[in-house]
């Protein structure tokens, strides 16, 4: 008997999938069955990426998106119409540098703040309403960090809007279940990206990988599993939970 995709008949709409792990999870997608519709500021970017999953097969579009204006939000879900995503992966981030609390300015705060925590919050919420509107549930998937959880030096905003995305996934599950709107997130842990890339390279790199349990910095493919769980039908019971994917960093005594 032949098995189902995991995300067959899904239709993802995926945030900063301009690179990165958001142009991942859309391979990942419609590997597994599913159309992706792909959203970022670069929009030539994304153009290359539509190209090369169509070629592959895939059902894919691009669409230009600042998550940041609530008007942008808005006008990506008026021109995506009754096609709306059955699962929305708010996956855009961004982080200022590496400095003190004491020496960044304001600039590099809200713009963390607001690429990390309130493009969640405006892309959530103009999902829930379509799919409220229309009378259908859907599927808020939500890209966190271990730095929800623990400190690092010099990435304070960063990880104080990943301490939020947390807080407002459950907040959402909670407030969005009464419509069928579910809400979960995931929590990578240490991969190379813009964020990690300093410490990775750093001379520090070596002594900080030992205190991960599995002694290795994570991959792109080590998000696989989880992500296919929160966006499919296998997590339909689920919701308001974080799922970490770390190499056992958090429980690390070292």
């Amino acid at each position: 008997m032949m098995t189902k995709p995991p995300l067959a008949g899904e239709r993802l709409l995926i945030t900063g999938a301009s690179s990165g792990l958001g142009a991942h999870f859309a391979r990942l997608a419609v590997q597994a069955g599913a159309s992706v519709v792909v959203a970022a500021r670069r929009k030539e970017a994304l153009d290359a990426l539509v190209r090369a999953l169509r070629a592959e097969g895939g059902e894919a579009e691009a669409q230009a998106l600042d998550v940041t204006d609530g008007a942008s939000v808005d006008a990506l879900f008026t021109t995506l119409g009754s096609k709306l995503p059955t699962v929305v992966v708010n996956n855009a981030g961004m982080e200022p540098g590496v400095f003190s609390f004491m020496d960044l300015d304001e600039a590099g705060w809200d713009a963390t703040l607001g690429t990390n925590l309130k493009g969640v919050w405006l892309m959530a919420r103009a999902a829930a309403r379509a799919w409220r509107a229309a009378g259908q549930g859907g599927n808020l998937v939500n890209i966190a960090s271990i730095l929800a959880f623990r400190q690092q030096k010099g990435v304070t905003p960063y990880a104080v809007s990943k301490a939020g995305v947390v807080q407002l996934t459950k907040q959402i599950a909670l407030e969005g279940a009464r419509y069928g709107i579910r809400a979960n997130a995931l929590a990578p842990g240490y991969f190379r990206s813009a964020v990690s890339a300093r410490l990775l390279d750093s001379p520090e790199a070596e002594a900080f990988l030992r205190a991960i349990p599995q002694r290795r910095a994570g991959t792109l493919e080590d998000y696989d599993g989880a992500f296919l769980l929160l966006a499919g039908a296998a997590s339909a019971h689920m919701t308001g939970q974080v799922i970490t994917v770390d190499g056992g960093h958090l429980v690390s005594t070292l």
